[in-house]
This record gives C-alpha cells, sequence and structure tokens, in this order.
C-alpha cells in the first residue's frame, strides 16, 4: 500500500474524531496528515512527510485555530436553557403563592413557586391567583417569585 494513503487515512480518522470532540486540535492534526499524504503522493521520502506533517499541524494549531475560537466565540450568542432560562420570565400565580408554597403557570407549564425571602418587613404575605409575577431565580424544581409590581424596586431581579 502506498505511503500516501496511509496518511489520508489518518487525516481521515482525525477529521472523524474532531466531529466527536469538537475541539479544533485534533482537525489541524488531521491538516497536518493531508499535508503528508501530498509530500508522499509528490514522492518526498518518509522524514520529509514527517516534518512537513509536523511544521503543519503545528502551523494550524498556533494561527489557524486561536483565530477560529475567536471568531466562533464572538458569532455565537450566549443562550440560555433549561431552568436558567427562566430567570426573568413573568408568570401566572395560579395558587396563591406564599413564602412557602404556591403555584405558577411559566412559559406554558405549571412550576411550584414561592416567594422571594428578600428580608424587608412586610414582605411577606401571599400572591393570590391570577396575579402577574417575575421569576427571580430557580431551585431546583421551585420558581422563586416576586410580584410584579414590587421589581421596580429590584432592577438586579430583572432580565
Amino acid at each position: 500500500m502506498e505511503g500516501w494513503l496511509w496518511w489520508l487515512g489518518a487525516a481521515l480518522v482525525l477529521a472523524v474524531v474532531e466531529m466527536l470532540s469538537l475541539d479544533l486540535v485534533l482537525i489541524m492534526l488531521a491538516g497536518g496528515a493531508a499535508a503528508g499524504a501530498v509530500t508522499a503522493a509528490a514522492g518526498g521520502p518518509f522524514w520529509l512527510q514527517i516534518v512537513v506533517a509536523c511544521l503543519v499541524a503545528a502551523l494550524l494549531l498556533f494561527t489557524l485555530r486561536p483565530w477560529l475560537l475567536r471568531h466562533l466565540r464572538d458569532r455565537v450568542p450566549l443562550v440560555e436553557t433549561n431552568a436558567a432560562a427562566h430567570v426573568g420570565r413573568l408568570a401566572l400565580v395560579v395558587a396563591d403563592v406564599t413564602e412557602t408554597s404556591g403555584r405558577v403557570k411559566l412559559a406554558g407549564e405549571v412550576w411550584s413557586a414561592r416567594l422571594v425571602d428578600d428580608g424587608r418587613p412586610g414582605s411577606s404575605g401571599s400572591v393570590p391567583e391570577g396575579t402577574e409575577v417575575r421569576v427571580v431565580r430557580i431551585d431546583g424544581a421551585t420558581a422563586v417569585v416576586e410580584p410584579v409590581a414590587t421589581s421596580h424596586e429590584h432592577p438586579e431581579h430583572s432580565a
């Protein structure tokens, strides 16, 4: 079997494994292996194939990879998912919410809820059914909420 096929096989294997890791390291090594394949196909000696493969891989790792990572991070906005995505959203009280219990409809789902304990005097009590509240945080499967009318006093809670 010809040497350039071994290099090409190595490049393909590295490229496939890169699809699983998504670190942009193995694809740079695959580029080096591809350069080794080109050198082998051109009739270069084995030592030259190794040198070319190493030089190209190092060049790609230290020049192209940092540039790609920087541009990928700039282009992809941070999207909150799961429970973190609910912080700052409005919800509708479906069962009176107190500091210990209650239910709210949040993003089409009914969640257990409780009022935020912000330590202010007179902040305890309950929020009646039909009132709009804002999610301050998620504790496990419980939405910690505050009435919307008080949210202007706490700008750090809005999203």
